[in-house]
C-alpha cells in the first residue's frame, strides 16, 4: 500500500501527526492516546499497515 493512502486513512479515522522523525513519523489516536510509528517508505506492506491500524485501535485500510 502507498504511504499516502495509509496516511489518508489515518486522518479519516481521526488520528493526528504528533511529530516527524528522521526515518519515522509518529501518529497518535487522540481518542485512546495510543501512538504508532509510520516508516518513511513509499510502499508499506499490507501486514504492517494492518498492525499499525490495530495499534491505533482503528479499522483496517
Amino acid at each position: 500500500m502507498k504511504r499516502g493512502d495509509l496516511i489518508r486513512h489515518l486522518r479519516e479515522c481521526g488520528c493526528i501527526l504528533k511529530r516527524e522523525g528522521g526515518a519515522h513519523s509518529l501518529w497518535v489516536n487522540p481518542a485512546t492516546g495510543e501512538m504508532e510509528a509510520i516508516p518513511r517508505h513509499n510502499e508499506i506492506k499490507n501486514q504492517l499497515a494492518k498492525k499499525i491500524c490495530k495499534g491505533l485501535s482503528i479499522t483496517d485500510p
